[in-house]
């Protein structure tokens, strides 16, 4: 008789353990409740880009990180709450908050082309996106922007951001397209913003295909935030340049590309308040992670 209760209590287990729903992990979506802000996120790292909405405060195609505890998604949840009270994600409620400032600059990871030294950011924020793949575990998607002028040449780009669930680093393959004066290749950087009042530590590079950094968390008056944040772009080659901007506000990676070639890279961060602690520790991912992308 017990060996019959051993055995269907295991039978038992096996169906209870068959028919539990999978976690999801990843998500994406347009927020059209929020200035068209387009909101990613996945059980790790989170993060938003600016959409039509907010043009003017700011235009800008910085990567806003949000820092998050490991675990849920808190996205939804976050902007629901901020409907009641537009401040709600700005105060660290036990899961994380949104303590960066981005304004105009690149962020936690944009890109832009860049012509003797300057930026050549869109006129807009993203006017248009496209979910390609949605899963509990891996969400791609497309943000584009329209065409705008700078230094003679005419430019679009096409934003593909690819988030899979376990990972302090998402995948972006921008496409930009340009014609014009400059010749048929220009340069494009990736990069990563120095809050200059952040006491920036920069890790000192071990090759020429990431820029990554560590510093205090946030440059926002609302609610003093004493953790810290570690921040990278990584590339999956070589950069051409890897270092300070001329402005020295942003460290950057350089690739020189042709129109309509994807210019391929990761950005990621880390919260010392979740799971990575130290400015090493951070520096041993990004190092881990430009091994595992390498080319």
């Amino acid at each position: 008789m017990k060996k019959y209760i051993l055995i269907a209590t295991a039978l038992l287990c096996m169906a209870a353990c068959k028919e539990a729903p999978k976690e999801q992990k990843v998500m994406a979506r347009h927020v059209p409740e929020r200035m068209d802000d387009f909101v990613f996120e996945n059980n790790l790292i989170a993060g938003r880009i600016y959409g039509e909405a907010l043009e003017g405060n700011p235009t800008g195609p910085g990567v806003d990180i949000w820092v998050k505890m490991p675990g849920k998604l808190v996205a939804d949840q976050w902007y629901a709450a901020a409907q009641e009270d537009p401040e709600y994600y700005h105060h660290n409620h036990g899961d994380g908050k949104d303590c960066y400032k981005v304004s105009t600059t690149l962020g936690g990871g944009a890109s832009c082309i860049l012509v003797n030294g300057e930026f050549c950011k869109p006129a807009t924020n993203w006017r248009s996106y496209e979910i390609l793949e949605q899963s509990l575990e891996k969400v791609v998607f497309v943000l584009n922007y329209p065409e705008w002028e700078a230094y003679g040449e005419k430019i679009a780009l096409s934003k593909k951001i690819t988030v899979v669930a376990d990972s302090y680093f998402c995948k972006v393959e921008d496409s930009y397209t340009f014609s014009g004066e400059l010749g048929d290749s220009l340069d494009v950087a990736c990069g990563v913003f120095r809050h200059p009042a952040q006491e920036t530590i920069e890790q000192e590079l071990a090759s020429d295909n990431f820029y990554a950094i560590w510093e205090h968390a946030s440059d926002q008056s609302i609610e003093p935030e004493d953790g810290m944040l570690g921040v990278a772009v990584v590339l999956p080659d070589n950069a051409d340049y890897a270092g300070l901007s001329a402005t020295e506000d942003h460290g950057l990676c350089v690739k020189r590309i042709k129109s309509g070639d994807p210019f391929t890279y990761w950005f990621g961060s880390c919260w010392s308040k979740a799971d990575i602690k130290t400015a090493s520790a951070w520096f041993e991912q990004v190092e881990e992670w430009c091994e595992q992308v390498k080319m």
